[in-house]
């Protein structure tokens, strides 16, 4: 929301509060002040002129020397080349030497143009930072102001401090000016003179104001109670439709609102004070002179003012004449009633719409405006009758319009139900002691009615704008935030130490353990697209978004990996090619069975990584599966204290994994490298490289690697509790085993069956050496290990332990050769 500062002071005449402390005043209120900047900042520097006189310029065809009064005797003469440049007695704005014009970054000094010198400047709305406007040197209207007059003082709408409101949903009364001072008011305890004694434009019907009956004119009728509770309207008749004058424009402008022509000037005006849209019909142009409030007929076409064609439903509100719809209730008017040119006679609409139909009217269609944005949010529907009079009123004046006396409202204010206000219980929330009656009082100031009061009680009704307020702790609030947030006090609550959820500490040993191993977490979006996620290969999203704010946040992800990796193609795009990123987060898994509704919610931990290995004094080597393994198997032993094993998963199982009977989707990873992790024979992950066909479709190029963990599971499996294993005190026998092998038979496997052979007198088996070459048959290679043997009782009962002989480990250590060889036909390697 934007506020003008000059406005917010005429509405409060007693305000004496700079831009700067009502910036902070509105911040610690809780409407916070994101920025400020200033409007015709260089309008507080510039004159008004009179033209005096205007000659050719003795060497440039397309300059004049223009003469100026800048009254008390004062005159000079400046170079100018805009085509308008009035004749004598015509009012100019003249930049002297020294002047700054912040819009076009220039600062004025005597120049010389054809040998004559110039000691100053005509000057556009544009360069002084007012319009963007085109159309030569601004000329004022005669007799605005004396030569010699600051243009800030001759118009004081030239210049402003337009403050930037970050309002929140819960308060549409500060949506507009009337709203914003209102609040002002209670916070600074100034007087609310509503309407102002001194206005910029008249506020009650003009004198001339004419008897006719606005029924007369147009039939108004409200079908829908339920969805149009009130609808006001007013005639205007004999309007003359032109540009809009100075300070109605600028002020438009200054809030980022177009001027577009007078009567359009005003609503937009009316709007920006009071935040409740009004909206202006050309009454030659509604068919049968009847305007009614209803409900669509299923297929019926509005065109509205953006010449689209909008075909309606049985929800949508529209407003209709005799004919059909010319208007979508509360979000956007239509283009066969609109304004133009040549309109004379104007029917004004000020309603209260229901904010649920309108928004689901403007969610449909796609459609933003400023008055959705508010009806979506909740006028003031005590309002209306005030708003159709400051319309009339204003058309008088800058349009020549004449208007009906009598407006028209269909329908009734539904009274606020009253809310109690206990003292006991405020104080007991605020951990302060507030006395009732200055609670009372503060209230009061922002518009609440009291009904009762005593010493322990009092009972309010809520003001009409502020629907956002219904029971006692939003009084309380209010209270509070008056009187300013920094008055209650800070106070420590008791703290009781206790034991995490295991989902939890799962989840955050989890986040540790990534991070401790290298990898840096991002944060993704758990909406993601249908494209997105089937080019990954994951499930199909069955809960998808209603009215998502674009088509890239339409589903809810069924996995992490889309949001990674659109960080890793970020990355590259910026020359970035190493990615070591994980995520945690829900997955929206469909539900599994029929009387589920919701979506199976699952916690997973997935990681992308790309790119280089780490590494000093050698050439980068990329990344590869054994890279992922040893951080999988890192981040499970570091979160839950159990050492996982890795199992390949075989080509055929690819196609059918995980939840592909719902997605009908192969996998993502690449048949050789994908592998599932297992702790205690429970499934807690997967990780493979990426697919090439996974690779194009993300573009993110080859030598991607994946993983992702199921936090539920690791859950299940639970985290295990450290065991204390004194240091032995006994030697171990080491023996090392070089076994050749066939390619196909996985290192993992021939491990786990050494140490079954090996029996209880084997400490450890751990794989040191890979080799492969000439000296071995074809698809062979050697795998080495280190097996220790000890006495098993040397950890756990050390004073039964004892050395065990060469002979018993030599024994056992043949029993391994002789198992693996008939297990793999495993050759010892020469």
């Amino acid at each position: 929301m934007r506020a003008s500062y000059r406005w917010i002071q005429e509405l409060l005449p007693d305000l004496r509060h700079t831009p700067e402390e009502l910036c902070t005043l509105l911040t610690g209120a809780g409407l916070e002040v994101e920025g400020t900047h200033r409007y015709g900042e260089a309008s507080s520097q510039v004159l008004v002129a009179e033209v005096l006189a205007v000659a050719p310029h003795p060497t440039k065809e397309k300059l004049r020397l223009v003469d100026v009064d800048l009254g008390d005797g004062r005159t000079q003469r400046v170079v100018c080349g805009a085509p308008n440049v009035p004749p004598p007695g015509g009012l100019v704005v003249l930049a002297p030497l020294g002047t700054h014009l912040p819009a076009v970054g220039v600062t004025l000094t005597p120049r010389e143009i054809g040998g004559v010198v110039s000691e100053g400047m005509l000057v556009s709305e544009r360069e002084l930072g007012l319009r963007d406007a085109h159309d030569g040197i601004l000329i004022l209207p005669p007799g605005c102001a004396a030569p010699g007059t600051l243009l800030s003082e001759a118009i004081p709408a030239s210049s402003d401090v337009v403050l930037e409101i970050g309002l929140t949903p819960n308060r549409p009364d500060g949506l507009g000016h009337v709203g914003l001072a209102r609040e002002i008011a209670a916070i600074a305890r100034l007087a609310w003179p509503h309407p102002p004694p001194v206005r910029p434009f008249g506020r009650w019907m003009p004198e001339e104001a004419s008897e006719i009956d606005v029924e007369s004119v147009v039939a108004v009728s409200v079908e829908d109670a339920e969805r149009c509770p009130r609808y006001g309207a007013a005639y205007v008749d004999g309007v003359r439709v032109g540009p809009s004058p100075r300070w109605l424009a600028w002020r438009l402008e200054a809030l980022g609102v177009r001027s577009i022509s007078n009567v359009v000037d005003v609503t937009n005006l009316i709007l920006l004070e009071y935040g409740h849209p009004i909206h202006a019909f050309d009454v030659d142009r509604i068919r049968g002179k009847r305007i009614v409030a209803r409900r669509a007929v299923a297929g019926e076409v509005c065109r509205t003012l953006d010449g689209v064609d909008r075909r309606l439903v049985e929800d949508d509100l529209v407003i209709a004449d005799a004919e059909g719809p010319v208007a979508l209730a509360g979000v956007m008017g239509g283009a066969e009633s609109a304004i133009h040119d040549f309109t004379s006679r104007v029917l004004i609409e000020c309603a209260y719409f229901q904010p649920r139909g309108v928004r689901r009217t403007a969610r449909r269609f796609g459609i933003h405006t400023e008055s959705s944005h508010r009806f979506e949010r909740g006028v003031d529907p005590s309002d209306i009758e005030e708003v159709l009079v400051a319309v009339c009123s204003l058309l008088a004046e800058v349009a020549a319009g004449v208007p009906s006396r009598r407006t028209t409202v269909v329908g009734d204010l539904s009274p606020r139900p009253i809310i109690r206000l206990r003292r006991e219980r405020m104080n007991e929330l605020l951990g302060m002691d507030i006395e009732l009656g200055d609670a009372v009082r503060t209230l009061e100031r922002l518009g609440f009615r009291s009904m009762s009061l005593s010493f322990d009680e009092a009972r309010l009704v809520p003001p009409d704008h502020r629907p956002d307020l219904s029971m006692e702790a939003d009084l309380i609030e209010e209270v509070v935030r008056v009187r300013g947030l920094d008055a209650v006090p800070s106070v420590l609550p008791p703290i009781r130490p206790q034991l995490g959820r295991t989902e939890a500490r799962v989840a955050d040993r989890a986040r540790r353990a990534a991070i401790d191993v290298g990898l840096h977490e991002a944060m993704t979006f758990a909406f993601v697209s249908h494209e997105d996620l089937a080019a990954v290969r994951a499930p199909v999203a069955s809960f998808v978004i209603q009215n998502p704010l674009g088509e890239e946040r339409s589903a809810m992800r069924t996995s992490l990996y889309p949001g990674l990796l659109d960080g890793l193609r970020r990355s590259q795009r910026q020359g970035v090619p190493d990615y070591r990123c994980f995520a945690i987060g829900s997955v929206f898994l469909p539900a599994t069975g029929e009387a589920e509704r919701l979506p199976r919610e699952a916690r997973r931990l997935a990681a992308v990584i790309a790119g280089s290995r780490d590494g000093w004094l050698t050439k980068p080597q990329p990344v590869d599966v054994w890279d992922l393994k040893g951080l999988a198997l890192a981040i499970v032993e570091r979160a839950i204290g159990r050492t996982a094993s890795l199992v390949p998963i075989s080509g055929e199982r690819l196609a059918a994994q995980r939840e592909s009977e719902l997605t009908k989707l192969p996998s993502p990873y690449h048949p050789r490298g994908a592998a599932e992790l297992v702790v205690d024979g429970q499934v807690v992950g997967s990780l493979g490289p990426m697919h090439p066909a996974v690779a194009a479709r993300v573009d993110v190029g080859e030598g991607v690697l994946l993983l992702e963990l199921d936090l539920d599971a690791l859950e299940l499996v639970g985290i295990a509790t450290p065991r204390f294993r004194p240091i032995p005190g006994l030697p171990a026998a080491t023996r090392d085993l070089a076994l050749v092998v066939h390619e196909d038979v996985p290192a993992g496997t021939v491990e786990e069956a050494v140490r079954e052979a090996a029996g209880p007198l084997c400490e450890s088996v751990e794989v040191f050496d890979l080799f492969r070459g000439p000296a071995l048959p074809a698809d062979h290679r050697s795998l080495a290990f280190h097996v220790v043997y000890r006495d098993p009782n040397a950890t756990v009962r050390p004073s039964e332990a004892r050395t065990l002989t060469d002979a018993e480990v030599d024994a056992r250590h043949a029993a391994v050769v002789k198992s693996v060889g008939e297990r793999f036909g495993a050759t010892l390697r020469g």
